[in-house]
């Protein structure tokens, strides 16, 4: 059985480097850390993703980012997830509103939190039984807490805008511990993966 890392996000160029592709960004980063051969389109039941095969230590994982919107990432994330019991071996990685720039955090069994990519997987899947690894992209307000707008209009215009200049290095350091927390999720299991994403 084979663990699958599902980076969310929106494919084309215009895309590339916003604050909703946070997930592809470290599921691509993991892939060349890890020296994963290069992503392919693989068609699976007439729904384009770009996949990589490797391994995590000893372990066979599938990375994989599906080349739809966002909000219809449950029709890739089915083609990969056969059954609720293959979900225990899933890890959605995607952006987070809810959280600050520079803070990660992962969690299991847990809702969608508004995010529309995950609740399309939920709904695809039939489970809400699997990890997430969720990127804080928000700007960082009083005692560190996110910074969310105040309207829907607002929350759109954050999440498909670009990264500051001046805000890259702390992605690049939250996006290097996701890439960890990630691999040891395969490697050493929920606990350990989730130790090291939740400590601050």
């Amino acid at each position: 059985m084979s663990y699958v890392i599902l980076g969310l996000g929106n494919p084309g160029k215009e895309y590339e480097k916003t604050r909703h592709n946070a997930g592809r960004m470290l599921v691509e980063l993991l892939a060349k850390k890890e020296d994963f051969p290069e992503f392919t389109l693989r068609k699976a039941g007439g729904v384009p993703s770009l996949v990589s095969e490797g391994k995590l230590g000893k372990q066979k994982a599938l990375l994989a980012l599906p080349e739809i919107y966002m909000n219809t990432s449950g029709k890739a994330a089915k083609t990969f997830v056969k059954s609720k019991k293959a979900a225990a071996e899933l890890l959605v990685v995607r952006d987070d509103i809810d959280l600050p720039l520079g803070v990660i955090k992962m969690t299991f069994g847990r809702g969608a939190g508004g995010h529309h990519g995950v609740e399309s997987v939920m709904r695809a899947i039939g489970t809400k039984e699997f990890a997430q690894l969720k990127i804080g992209v928000s700007k960082a307000g009083k005692k560190n807490q996110a910074k969310k707008p105040g309207s829907d209009d607002g929350v759109v215009k954050l999440v498909i805008g670009k990264f500051a200049p001046a805000e890259e290095a702390t992605l690049k350091k939250a996006l290097k511990k996701g890439v960890e927390a990630a691999t040891l999720f395969v490697t050493d299991g929920l606990e350990r993966a989730t130790m090291h994403a939740n400590t601050r």
